[in-house]
């Protein structure tokens, strides 16, 4: 999607915080420097530093300026805050925040998802779960559709609020599939357990659906612990998914 000026003023100033570059406490530059910096107007810094203070990056104040806020002021259900966490780098402490929130979340949402799913929630499901299969077995993008296959899960829950939530958890989730992907037979092996999380949800079983998600969420959980023991290079989430290669 293609941003407009002052969404590619918000960007470059909350990706400028969430990477460090302006410090908490500190003074972002004043409007005037920033005008010229980035070629636009004072309403669109206005109206961008607005937006931040929206999503708990900064506050003004008569006298003090712009200053930057602690980490614990982010608003950290912002899709933007977590695409420019995610640009900025994946830290082990905010794939283990975000590894809780989805033990918690998840599997209460398959709960309903499996009381509340329609004929064409599983449908959906079903396609991406056919998609990573075919991935696995030909080659592919398998990444995508296991975020398919999550965000419907989520979809099919039929909340608001949890389907909100899941923004905030597709990075743990791409992160969590870009991981398996590296591991020898990782998305071969994930796959039965995906189809038991999909066959308990069509069979409208509830306690069946949440012990399957579970299997599947602690197995994502153990293999990102293992890479950030090994201290890899975690994924990075501006860059294309990597594909799989034929079986």
């Amino acid at each position: 999607m293609i941003k407009n000026v002052h969404g590619n003023t918000v960007d470059h100033l909350g990706e400028a915080i969430v990477a460090g570059r302006y410090t908490a406490g500190a003074s972002i530059p004043p409007e005037p420097l920033l005008c010229g910096e980035l070629g636009v107007s004072r309403t669109v810094v206005r109206e961008a530093v607005k937006s931040l203070v929206a999503k708990g990056l900064v506050s003004t104040g008569p006298k003090v300026g712009t200053r930057v806020l602690t980490e614990d002021h982010w608003n950290w259900f912002d899709p933007d805050v977590i695409t420019w966490q995610s640009k900025a780098g994946l830290t082990p402490e905010f794939l283990r925040d975000l590894q809780d929130l989805r033990r918690v979340v998840e599997p209460a949402a398959v709960r309903l998802a499996a009381e509340r799913a329609t004929a064409q929630d599983i449908a959906d499901i079903e396609t991406a779960f056919a998609g990573m299969k075919r991935a696995v077995e030909e080659g592919g993008d398998y990444v995508t559709f296991d975020l398919r296959f999550h965000q419907g899960l989520l979809r099919a829950c039929r909340n608001r609020m949890l389907v909100q939530m899941s923004k905030a958890l597709s990075a743990l989730l791409r992160t969590s599939f870009e991981i398996s992907t590296t591991r020898k037979d990782g998305p071969k092996n994930s796959l039965p357990l995906h189809r038991a999380v999909l066959d308990a949800v069509i069979e409208h079983d509830p306690a069946k659906a949440e012990k399957a998600i579970i299997v599947l969420i602690d197995g994502a959980r153990d293999d990102i612990e293992m890479v950030l023991s090994s201290r890899r290079r975690l994924p990075r989430l501006n860059l294309p998914a990597p594909h799989l290669r034929a079986a």
